[in-house]
C-alpha cells in the first residue's frame, strides 16, 4: 500500500499555531499529527509513503527525514506554487494501480487497510472515506415556507451531515482528469470522475471516530481526544 499525505497547506485558520510550524507537525500530545498518521499507515502495511510538501517543507522534511526512523520509506514531491489538493499528484513519480490520498491534519482512527481492501474489492476508480457529521446550532431557528412565511420554530437544533474525511482512494487510471496545468482540489476531481461516468464509491464506518484540525477549536477537541485514548489511535 502507497499513501500520499498532503502536507504543504499553510494552516492559516490555525494561527497562531502555525506562525512557526507547518500544520501537519501541530502536536497532540507529545506527537505531531504527522507522525500519528505515518505511524498510522506503517500499522496498516504501508511500506512507502510521498509527502507533497510547500510551506515550511523544510521543516517537515527534517523531521521526518527518509523515513527510516518509522521503518518505512518516504519521499517527497516539492510545489513551487500551490496547487490544492489533487494537483500535487501530477507531479508524484512511480504511483502504484491504487494508491492512498490524505490529509496531513486529520484525527481518526480509521482502519487504513480495511478501506483499501474495500476501494480494491469493489473495482472503484476513486473511494471516498466519508464521516457523519453533527452539527449542533445554539440559537433558535425558524423554519419557512418558499414564500418567506413562519412554519415552526426548532430550538438549538443539531443537523447531520455525510461529510468527506479527506481520505481517499484512487486508482492511478483519475489521473488523466486532473489537467496539466494550474491549482486543481480533491472535489473538483470527484465532480470530474461522477460526471464522466465512472466508478465513484463511498465508505463509511459508524464506528469511526475523526477530527478535522481545521481551527483552534478543533484543535483542542483533538488534543484532548487523542490524550484521552491514545491507544484508540496508536496500537502497540
Amino acid at each position: 500500500m502507497q499513501a500520499i499525505i498532503l502536507a504543504g497547506g499553510k494552516g492559516s485558520r490555525l494561527r497562531p499555531l502555525t506562525f512557526s510550524l507547518p500544520k501537519p507537525l501541530v502536536p497532540l500530545g507529545e506527537r505531531p499529527i504527522l507522525e500519528i498518521l505515518i505511524l498510522q499507515l506503517k500499522a496498516a502495511g504501508c511500506t512507502r509513503i510521498t509527502l507533497a510538501v510547500n510551506h515550511m517543507a523544510e521543516l517537515i522534511m527534517a523531521f521526518c527525514g527518509d523515513g527510516s526512523k518509522f521503518g518505512l520509506s518516504i519521499e517527497y514531491s516539492k510545489e513551487t506554487e500551490p496547487l490544492g489538493t489533487a494537483a500535487p499528484l501530477r507531479l508524484i513519480k512511480n504511483l502504484e494501480d491504487n494508491f492512498l490520498v490524505l490529509n496531513g491534519d486529520v484525527l481518526t482512527n480509521l482502519s487504513f487497510s480495511r478501506f483499501f481492501d474495500q476501494h480494491l474489492k469493489s473495482g472503484n476508480e476513486m473511494t471516498v472515506c466519508t464521516y457523519q457529521k453533527s452539527i449542533p446550532i445554539d440559537l433558535g431557528v425558524l423554519d419557512l415556507d418558499e414564500a418567506g412565511k413562519f412554519r415552526k420554530y426548532i430550538e438549538k437544533p443539531t443537523y447531520h451531515f455525510r461529510v468527506s474525511t479527506g481520505i481517499y482512494a484512487l486508482s492511478k487510471e483519475v489521473l488523466k482528469f486532473i489537467p496539466p496545468t494550474g491549482k486543481y482540489d480533491l472535489p473538483d476531481l470527484v465532480t470530474a470522475i461522477d460526471s464522466n461516468k465512472r466508478k465513484l464509491g463511498l465508505f463509511f464506518d459508524p464506528a469511526m471516530t475523526w477530527l478535522d484540525i481545521g481551527r483552534p477549536d478543533d484543535y483542542e477537541q483533538a488534543v484532548q481526544t487523542f490524550e484521552k485514548s491514545p491507544g484508540e489511535f496508536l496500537r502497540t
